[in-house]
């Protein structure tokens, strides 16, 4: 049997450390910073070994000096293992924010370069890389803890039971788009609870905030819509190859109706041979 062998690289700052660890606990055997000129040796020593057939390997700027060399190493990977190489980035800002909060300096900084010099120098660099993805994740409005959730979720193989790994992710417009979605539904059009003055303070996850939103008859029509469209997609997705998909649902703060929907959906979707996992980013 071929291992599975995850490539996380990105920008500095992206997340790629929170990555890690949350493969490693999630039973990954992970590596960090192997030169690339080793991957391929690495490789074929864990073929044989049958506790080692899930690795993620970290891969960043530090390899510069061997980042020149990876295309012929990643041929040689789709062909002896299942590959997938997911690349990290975030908006400048908030790198920068991320690394004042850290003190930790960029791996390209020096006296005169500055770290935005640093970061664009970067990023340059690592656009060979970023061109291979299967999948470019933003970082830039997850918090560590929503990054693990996400990356639990994106890099866990179904199970024999399930044919693909779904993620329904609920957010707030105002706080931003997640980038990594695959498709998104804006529900600000339903009666929002903000404005009713007992619910305000609570989720929608609480009963009280979910009979609000499902039982107008908007929401019941939309939620009956919406069900039968990825029922319908969803096999579709699976016959062509699809392992992973990740849907959105956005409201305004990501607090009231885009929890109750995807806490609802997630229980419509079940019946179709797919692993869920609910990820709502801004519910505090």
């Amino acid at each position: 049997m071929k291992p599975t062998i995850v490539i996380i690289t990105g920008l500095a700052g992206s997340g790629k450390t929170v990555a890690l660890r949350a493969l490693e606990d999630g039973g990954f055997y992970c590596v960090d910073n192997l030169p690339v000129t080793l991957m391929a040796p690495f490789v074929s020593a864990i073929s044989s070994n049958k506790y080692r057939q899930k690795v993620v390997v970290g891969v960043d700027i530090r390899e510069r000096e061997f980042l020149p060399a990876l295309d012929p190493i990643l041929h040689h990977l789709r062909n002896a293992c299942h590959l997938e190489v997911i690349f990290l980035e975030a908006e400048k800002d908030v790198l920068i924010r991320r690394f004042k909060e850290t003190r930790r300096p960029h791996p390209l900084a020096a006296k005169d370069v500055g770290l935005e010099k640093a970061l664009e120098m970067e990023a340059a660099m690592l656009l060979p890389l970023r061109k291979e993805a299967t999948r470019i994740i933003d970082t830039s409005s997850f918090t560590p803890h929503q990054l693990r959730q996400l990356f639990v979720s994106l890099c866990r193989a179904p199970s024999e039971q399930a044919a693909m790994s779904l993620t329904l992710i609920s957010f707030g417009f105002k706080f931003g788009m997640p980038q990594n979605v695959d498709m998104l539904f804006d529900v600000r059009f339903l009666p929002n609870p903000y404005f009713v003055p007992e619910l305000r303070e609570m989720k929608g996850t609480d009963r009280a905030v979910r009979d609000f939103v499902l039982t107008n008859s908007v929401t019941g029509e939309f939620i009956e819509k919406t069900a039968g469209l990825l029922n319908f997609l969803i096999p579709r997705f699976i016959a062509e190859g699809k392992a992973y998909l990740t849907v959105g649902f956005g409201c305004t703060g990501g607090r009231h109706r885009s929890p109750a929907i995807v806490e609802t959906m997630a229980g419509l979707l079940r019946d179709n041979h797919v692993e869920i996992t609910v990820v709502h980013r801004d519910l505090q």
